[in-house]
């Protein structure tokens, strides 16, 4: 397998496996209001950091390229919910795990 594919894969693995550490903090410091919310999330979270995980090494790139997508798309939804709160980090910190995926996902495909 190329550089290009295991750097998607490296990318888009720590891209969900931080997504995935963010729930499991929402989890841990949620009101009983909420806690119901934070266990979905944490559920969607530890699936697509297993996926994350798992798909590098099928040696599958349309696999690493499917969850790549996935991961972008949560990244890039983050940072939009970051700039409705008005809140710097929450906005450009997906947004540049967000752009720093989808540049590998696009060495990756033109690689």
């Amino acid at each position: 397998m190329s550089l290009a594919f295991w750097s998607c894969g490296a990318v888009t693995a720590i891209s969900a496996l931080v997504s995935l550490g963010y729930s499991v903090a929402a989890l841990r410091g949620a009101d009983p209001a909420s806690r119901t919310a934070a266990m979905y999330a944490f559920a969607r979270s530890l699936a697509l950091a297993v996926v994350a995980v798992v798909a590098p090494f099928t040696g599958a790139v349309s696999f690493v390229v499917a969850i790549a997508v996935a991961m972008v798309v949560v990244q890039a939804a983050d940072a939009v919910i970051g700039a409705v709160l008005r809140d710097r980090l929450k906005t450009f910190g997906p947004a540049g795990v967000a752009a720093v995926n989808l540049a590998a996902l696009i060495w990756l495909l033109l690689g």
